[in-house]
């Protein structure tokens, strides 16, 4: 499902500010290993090398890691890049000073090991941060058109938008963390060349977003039609610029954690 598309122009298009935001919230600095899970083109694993950190980037996406290895290239920086599962990360115990995943692990279906894995890598006193979306507002209402049309998740898998829940962040994390730092925060998508209409943000999003893409093909017609439809309604709706120039606010959960 991810490899369709062109998640790299979808991430550095509307979401490229997470990785500045999660490198500078874990204080990254020259000298620390850091992994980066589930960590798709390298939004916040190329900043984090460029602070001067030794970093893996992990994700289950082959496409993503060739993606990543050229921006990297471009940006003149090294790092790892290695292909694996957010619920079974191939390292040893507290290999890492600092564990990131940025809108990324939220969407592994068992959250609960998950967790247990961020902070099974990560050493005593070390720094794990997320970014993951809420389930209100903009946000809440995006996925609920995407699950009225997706086909049933897998038996057990939780919800991506729970990890935006600060009780749900606390149970999962439990006493295994020394502190645990949760903010709500807020950015703006929208598109930064070319035509900017509610329709165009509709049509990137069906170009590049590799699940709106997989959703939609597995339809019928009718219902990929009613599918263009809403979404083109939920880009009308929650339009917070101009008809020619369309922005959309979303929120996520700033999560920043020090294991025991």
């Amino acid at each position: 499902m991810w490899a369709l598309g062109d998640y790299h122009r979808f991430a550095s298009e509307l979401i490229w500010e997470f990785g500045p935001v999660l490198v500078e919230a874990c204080g990254v600095s020259s000298g620390q290993r850091l992994l980066d899970v589930a960590a798709g083109t390298g939004n916040v694993a190329i900043r984090a090398a460029e602070a001067g950190a030794d970093v893996i980037a992990l994700d289950l996406t082959p496409e993503h890691l060739g993606a990543g290895r050229r921006a990297a290239v471009s940006r003149g920086v090294e790092l790892d890049w290695v292909e694996g599962d957010a619920q079974a990360l191939p390292f040893g115990d507290g290999e890492f000073d600092v564990v990131t995943s940025s809108a990324g692990a939220m969407f592994a279906p068992d959250h609960q090991t998950v967790a247990d894995e961020l902070l099974r890598v990560c050493r005593s006193g070390g720094t794990i941060g997320m970014i993951n979306f809420v389930a209100e507002g903009t946000t809440g209402e995006f996925f609920e058109l995407l699950d009225r049309f997706a086909p049933p998740p897998p038996p057990g898998a939780f919800a991506p938008i729970l990890w935006g829940d600060e009780g749900h962040v606390r149970e999962l994390f439990g006493d295994r963390v020394a502190s645990l730092k949760l903010t709500r925060r807020r950015y703006v998508e929208k598109l930064s060349e070319g035509s900017r209409t509610p329709r165009d943000y509709v049509e990137f999003y069906k170009e590049t977003f590799g699940p709106m893409i997989a959703i939609s093909s597995s339809l019928g017609h009718e219902q990929r039609a009613e599918l263009d439809r809403e979404f083109f309604d939920f880009a009308t709706k929650w339009n917070r610029g101009t008809p020619e120039a369309a922005e959309y606010h979303y929120d996520y959960l700033l999560v920043v954690a020090e294991a025991r």
